[in-house]
């Protein structure tokens, strides 16, 4: 039986990327958020910690470890959620649980009063940013660690209710009953100090995801040019032997001339887009060029699709999703 060294490789590097995305998650929460004065209760599995944490110190006197929360709660979803996302989310996704339980672990007791001392806002955004980081190279590399992925996968499937929806109700569900939670089991706690709190949790909503975003548009951003040249045919060996790019040549006709034009598509990565331009402007300065953003280019010089065909017969575990791109956290 042979070994495929590539794809071997391929899924080894996916992994060790996954490992070190959940790192940068743990370490933008347990150093930089957990530890702010202010209390600031997140979205996802984390925030769901946080609350638990409260209510067993409120109730019982003593403080349950993130990591154990995490880990107990998202095998519980998966235990009740098995038949309905399938076998593969949940295997995919205890990689994912036991891994982040195990840094959550290490990293929580290193941790007990914020990085930059006096400083509760630059605190959450440093933290955000680490842990939208950490999520984006999760996400690029096909991870998964369950959270509150697993109860909107749940509710996708049995209502009508988006993924992206029931993740936003959860996570907000999640910060606000934080407030109640202090208000009953931290005397002298007044509800204008939950304010801050408040506004820091919900601004982790936004920064969370959109440098999660940021980090997978990026990794997948090209450049689509159209251009129209009487001399096209230089221009399209230039970027051959110069940019080392392909061209497209597509028939057209100008309507208003009423003549038969030649038109150029190229594609190319974001960074070398510049060398398209002085390419063309050093041939034809009069060239007419149109340049548009592309999120995701496949195939040859390019990114290379990650899919999991399915079997014949197979069906796919959720509508939205296919079952090799399951989300984290």
């Amino acid at each position: 039986m042979s070994i495929d060294r590539p794809k071997l490789w391929m899924k080894t590097k996916d992994y060790l990327f996954i490992i070190l995305g959940i790192a940068s998650y743990a370490l933008g929460f347990n150093a930089f958020i957990a530890t702010a004065p202010d209390k600031v209760v997140i979205g996802g599995m984390a925030g769901v910690s946080q609350v638990v944490d409260m209510l067993t110190m409120g109730l019982f006197g003593f403080h349950v470890p993130y990591s154990v929360t995490i880990f107990v709660a998202n095998v519980i979803m998966l235990s009740f959620a098995f038949k309905i996302v399938g076998r593969t989310f949940v295997i995919r996704t205890l990689f994912g649980v036991v891994i982040i339980s195990i840094l959550f672990a290490v990293v929580q007791p290193l941790f007990h009063t914020p990085p930059v001392a006096g400083q509760t806002f630059m605190n959450i955004v440093i933290g955000a940013v680490l842990c939208g980081l950490g999520l984006g190279l999760v996400f690029i590399h096909n991870g998964s660690t369950g959270g509150t992925d697993i109860v909107a996968a749940v509710a996708s499937k049995v209502s009508n209710v988006s993924i992206g929806r029931a993740m936003v109700y959860f996570d907000l569900s999640i910060i606000s009953s934080s407030v109640l939670l202090k208000c009953i089991f931290m005397p002298g706690f007044e509800l204008s100090a939950a304010v801050p709190a408040l506004v820091y949790g919900l601004l982790t909503l936004f920064i969370i995801p959109f440098v999660t975003d940021t980090m997978i548009n990026t990794n997948r951003m090209a450049v689509q040019f159209t251009i129209f040249s009487e001399k096209w045919e230089e221009i399209a060996t230039a970027i051959n032997n110069e940019a080392q790019r392909g061209c497209t040549v597509i028939s057209g006709m100008g309507w208003y001339s009423k003549k038969e034009v030649k038109v150029l598509l190229v594609m190319c990565r974001k960074i070398e887009s510049v060398t398209i331009f002085r390419i063309i402007k050093s041939i034809d300065k009069d060239a007419f060029i149109t340049q548009a953003q592309v999120n995701g280019v496949y195939g040859k010089g390019f990114d290379n699709l990650k899919l999991k065909m399915r079997r014949p017969g197979q069906h796919v575990n959720h509508p939205h999703l296919p079952e090799s791109s399951s989300k984290v956290i």
